[in-house]
């Protein structure tokens, strides 16, 4: 998902995602599966390349759901993260 994530609004052709991760075109399938049917990618054509693109709302509202919701009944202070003013 990384890889995704760091490719930009334009993402990447399946295949060159199989070649930076080094894994069967199997597995990737399968992992590529996983987050298309939990919302965090999309597949479309282009021409004959099927392209992968992170869902970027959908990422961020998970962040943000993170940081409102984390640890809220913990009696410990979590700290922010770094880079973050508070």
């Amino acid at each position: 998902f990384k890889h995704l994530v760091k490719a930009g609004e334009q993402g990447l052709p399946v295949g060159e995602l199989q070649k930076q991760l080094g894994i069967p075109s199997s597995t990737l399938s399968h992992h590529i599966s996983a987050l298309v049917s939990v919302g965090l990618v999309t597949q479309n054509r282009e021409s004959r390349t099927l392209m992968c693109v992170s869902q970027y709302e959908i990422l961020e509202a998970i962040i943000e759901f993170l940081r409102e919701e984390c640890c809220v009944n913990s009696k410990t202070d979590v700290a922010e993260p770094a880079g973050k003013n508070g």
